[in-house]
Order: C-alpha cells, then sequence, then structure tokens
C-alpha cells in the first residue's frame, strides 16, 4: 500500500491550507525581518537562518489577504521552493502552524473551474481533513518568482 502524502497544516484568516511537507525544512517562531527598501508588500524582507539571509513573505499579502499583526502563534515556515529550475529557500510568515497530517482522501480535488479573474496559480488542488475544506498550496507557482525577485 501506498504511503500517503503528508502536509503541514496553516491557519491564516481563519482558513486551514498546507504545504506538502517535503517542501518544509523548518518551522520558527517569528524573529526579526529586515526591511527591503521598495519591496513588493507581501516581501516582509530578510531574515538570518543559522547564518544565511532568507527572503520572508506574508503569506496574507501573497494570497490577496488583509494584513494582520503578529500574536504568539505566527509562525515563519522556511520552505523551499523552485523558481526556473532553481531552489529557493524562502520564509512564509503565516498566522500559525497546526500539524504534519495526511488529509481524508489520497487523491486531491482539482481547483474549482470558474470563469472571470480568479487565478488558480496558487491552489494545487483542495483536500478535506476531519470534514474541513483544506487549500493545498502549489508553493512553487505561489512563491517562486517573488523570492527569486528578492
Amino acid at each position: 500500500m501506498a504511503e500517503k502524502p503528508q502536509y503541514v497544516t496553516l491557519g491564516v484568516n481563519g482558513e486551514l491550507f498546507a504545504a506538502p511537507v517535503e517542501k518544509v525544512q523548518e518551522i520558527l517562531e517569528m524573529r526579526p525581518v529586515a526591511r527591503l527598501p521598495q519591496a513588493p508588500p507581501n516581501l516582509l524582507g530578510m531574515t538570518d537562518v543559522r547564518g544565511e539571509g532568507i527572503p520572508v513573505l506574508d503569506l496574507r499579502l501573497t494570497l490577496g489577504l488583509p494584513a494582520a499583526d503578529d500574536t504568539e502563534n505566527t509562525r515563519i515556515v522556511v520552505l523551499t521552493v523552485l523558481s526556473d529550475a532553481r531552489t529557493l529557500t524562502v520564509g512564509l510568515r503565516t498566522d500559525r502552524v497546526f500539524e504534519v497530517t495526511v488529509l481524508d482522501a489520497d487523491a486531491l480535488e482539482p481547483p474549482p473551474a470558474i470563469s472571470g479573474n480568479w487565478r488558480d496559480h496558487a491552489v494545487a488542488g483542495i483536500g478535506r481533513r476531519q470534514g474541513a475544506f483544506v487549500t493545498v498550496l502549489d508553493l512553487d507557482r505561489l512563491l517562486g518568482r517573488t523570492a527569486e525577485a528578492a
């Protein structure tokens, strides 16, 4: 029997998102982030992770959600993403991290096929965890270009 994919579940703006566990290097408590001049709004700046400067992106702003202040649950998820065949390390500020888990079904549902201006480039698929919808993020498409610009 094949092993089910595992995901790190993230809370953002009251919604549940997931990142494939193989993309996650580590999860850090919020720490100082050095702002960068004229950076896009979702690029918070740079932070130090064991001597390496990595860009930190705000998941809320990246997804077009309203900004929010840090809380005791705010975390930086350090990820590996691909951008134009290059591997980049990027931090993703999220409201909270819940757990490493498997989803209820082996396969993800595709993002809804609707017309209009909605772009599904950030969504790898939709899953469920204990009956609740979980949006699985396509981190390479969502973060690769922004991180490379940093």
